[in-house]
This record gives C-alpha cells, sequence and structure tokens, in this order.
C-alpha cells in the first residue's frame, strides 16, 4: 500500500512538473533540448503509471516499460550532451541585458549632462548680461546728485547685484565646469578642492600623475561628479578632519583612491548617503569599471575606483 501511494505521488509530481515545463517552452523559444527533457518527463510518468498496475496485481506489457526506457535514456542523454547550449544561450540573454542596461545608464547619464550643460550656458549668458546691464544703470544712477539715503540704498542694491552676478557664475561653474571641460580632470579636481578648502576647515590631500592629460569625455565628467559627491557626504555626513585623494594612471587604467577619518558608516546597511552609494557605483559601473567601498563606524571610509582606459587611444596633454 505504501509503494503504491509512492507511486501515485510521483506520478502526480512528474506530471504537474511536464506541464510547468511546456508553459515555458515560449520563453525558451521552443528550444530542442527543453522539448526533450519534457519528453523524458512524460515517459517517466507513463513508466510509473506501470509500474502502478504491476504493483497493483494487473498485468502490463514489459515490452512497453523496455520501450520507454529505451526512448527515455535517449531522450535525456542527448538532451545532456546539447544542455551547453542552453547554457551558452542563457549566457548570452544576460550579458544582451548587462549591455543594454550599461547602454541606457551611459545614455541617461549623458543626457544629464548635456541638459546641465545647456541650462548653465543659458544662465551664464541670460541671466549674466542682464544683471550686469542692471549694475551700469545703478552706477549711472549714482553719479547723479543723490542724498546719503539715496546712495545707501543705492550702494546697497548694487552689493545685491554682485551677489547675485557670483551666485550665477558659481551655479552656472557647479553645473558645467568651465575647467573641467577646458584644461581637463585633474585641474578641474583641484579647482573644486580648492573652493572646498577656502570654505571649510577640513584639510585636504590632493596627488595625482594625470597633470594637462585628456581623457574621453564620458570619464572626466563621471570622475569628476563621483569625486565631488564624495567629498559633499564627507563634509556633510561625515563630521571628519582629513579628506584624502589620489587620482593616477596605472597599468593602462585611471584610478582613484579617496578616504575620510570620519564617523564612518555600515554601507551594508545605510539606505542613502548623499546621492547614494548605489549611484556612485551606477556611474563608474558605466564606464565598465569597479567600485570598491570600505567603511566602518569609527573608522572613517575609503573608496577605490579603476577604470580601463585603452592604451591605443592618443590623448591630448594641455598645456
Amino acid at each position: 500500500m505504501f509503494l503504491k501511494i509512492l507511486l501515485i505521488l510521483a506520478i502526480l509530481f512528474q506530471l504537474v512538473a511536464s506541464t510547468y515545463a511546456v508553459r515555458l517552452i515560449p520563453k525558451t523559444r521552443f528550444n530542442a533540448i527543453w522539448i526533450l527533457f519534457i519528453l523524458g518527463f512524460f515517459l517517466l510518468s507513463a513508466e510509473r503509471i506501470l509500474q502502478f498496475f504491476w504493483v497493483s496485481g494487473h498485468d502490463a506489457p514489459m515490452e512497453w516499460t523496455v520501450w520507454i526506457g529505451v526512448i527515455v535514456s535517449i531522450a535525456l542523454s542527448i538532451s545532456m550532451l546539447y544542455a551547453h547550449k542552453l547554457v551558452n544561450h542563457v549566457d548570452r540573454m544576460e550579458q544582451h541585458r548587462q549591455s543594454f542596461s550599461k547602454y541606457i545608464l551611459t545614455a541617461v547619464l549623458r543626457a544629464e549632462e548635456k541638459s546641465r550643460s545647456h541650462f548653465a550656458r543659458e544662465l551664464h549668458d541670460g541671466m549674466g548680461p542682464l544683471l550686469s546691464s542692471a549694475k551700469m544703470s545703478l552706477t549711472a544712477i549714482s553719479r547723479k546728485g543723490r542724498s546719503p539715503e539715496e546712495l545707501r540704498i543705492i550702494e546697497n542694491t548694487a552689493y545685491v547685484i554682485d551677489e547675485a552676478i557670483r551666485s550665477v557664475r558659481e551655479i552656472s561653474n557647479n553645473m558645467s565646469p568651465h575647467l573641467l571641460m577646458n584644461f581637463g580632470l585633474a585641474r578641474g579636481v583641484q579647482n573644486f578642492i580648492n573652493k572646498c578648502a577656502s570654505i571649510h576647515s577640513e584639510k585636504f590631500t590632493f596627488t595625482t600623475n594625470i597633470e594637462g592629460e585628456r581623457f574621453d569625455e564620458d570619464v572626466e565628467v563621471i570622475f569628476y561628479r563621483v569625486i565631488c559627491e564624495l567629498i559633499n557626504n564627507s563634509l556633510k555626513h561625515a563630521a571628519c578632519s582629513e579628506i584624502t585623494l589620489s587620482l593616477r594612471r596605472e597599468e593602462g587604467a585611471l584610478c582613484l583612491s579617496y578616504s575620510d577619518n570620519g564617523k564612518g558608516f555600515n554601507h551594508l546597511t545605510v539606505a542613502d548617503f548623499g546621492m547614494g552609494l548605489s549611484n556612485i557605483h551606477s556611474r563608474i559601473h558605466s564606464l565598465g569599471g569597479k567600485l570598491e567601498i570600505f567603511a566602518a563606524k569609527g573608522c572613517g571610509m575609503q573608496a577605490e575606483a579603476r577604470v580601463e582606459i585603452p592604451q591605443n587611444r592618443p590623448h591630448a596633454v594641455v598645456k
């Protein structure tokens, strides 16, 4: 009786598995290997049914069992011999998915930078001249005979206009830094660090061996954005006193080493850290690079990024 129950359960499980496998045929694009596996499952179910008849005391042709066993053996053997094709198909699909994801991410980042550059240019070329004209008009007004109270108001207004001009230039430069675009990654990063050092008490240490060297625009922009975000995160959240970074070219790759001596964090559980570690990783990944984060509470943080740079590509050097 126990054997009959096991046979019935085996038959049911095999039929359910076979039915589910049949439903997956379109997703495998009617792969012959998958169909052979399904055939083998159905034939094994038929063999279990014959065995159930024997156990129940009914006569069943032994010949059928032999034929079923032979067909199942052939079907499964062929399937196993060509199973690597199915595995290769899955690998190709995964590679296509990763390539497509990388393409989409790169397109999004390029569109973002294009929008930043366009907005920065419109802001600088549009608001800048207007504010400068307003200041010139205000200066002309102040030359005429004015009371001390009127001159004080004009002076305050001129100061506000100067601050507005400075803010427009700063916002425009932050959105699309001209030093990065015109003189390269090292100059752009150094300029950003100099600005941070002028308004923050933290000590900055920056070393590089790529002075004046130019790379693809995507590489320069993404490394610049990642470095700026790491520095901003340290200044806002880390409560650190020292920030150290190194940007160097070695063995055909552009490498970034970054660290601070702040309070640290658990990067495996932190939900969001500024722009987010996941977004920083996505930017480096879009270049086909690798990013590693080392951090612990009370021990600061370290980041190591590496992106391969083609050796045969000519690199301009800015004097």
